[in-house]
């Protein structure tokens, strides 16, 4: 299965659609975004549209609504977990301003404090 997000104005996903792997096939039998994307149009609409990675192996990450498609990078970036946080411009990914423990305790993270809490 193929997966498309719709994006706003302001590059957010606001949808996801899921189509057949063989609604993405150009002439020659290759997998082709533009030929998905027009697929979609024809089902869903004109809208903006962007092939994402359900198993992230393009564009960094999985574009779930709320995401943000970030051009200059060609990935999607995931909603802001919390303010502290900051973007890991290699991966894409929020990472909090303190490694999360390595231990054999469970832990939560706590943004008053910007720190890890042991989940007891």
């Amino acid at each position: 299965m193929a997966h498309f997000c719709i994006l706003n104005d302001s590059n957010e996903v606001t949808a996801v659609n899921v189509i057949a792997d063989s609604d993405c096939l150009d002439g020659d039998g290759n997998e082709s975004e533009a030929v998905g994307i027009a697929f979609c149009e024809s089902l869903f609409g004109a809208d903006t549209y962007k092939q994402t990675s359900y198993n992230e192996t393009f564009r960094k990450n999985y574009g779930c609504i709320g995401a943000t498609y970030d051009a200059s990078k060609n990935a999607f970036i995931p909603i802001k977990p919390w303010n502290s946080w900051v973007l890991d411009e290699t991966t894409c990914k929020w990472k909090a301003p303190v490694d999360y423990p390595v231990d054999e305790n469970v832990y939560m993270w706590n943004e008053e404090t910007t720190s890890w809490d042991v989940i007891e």
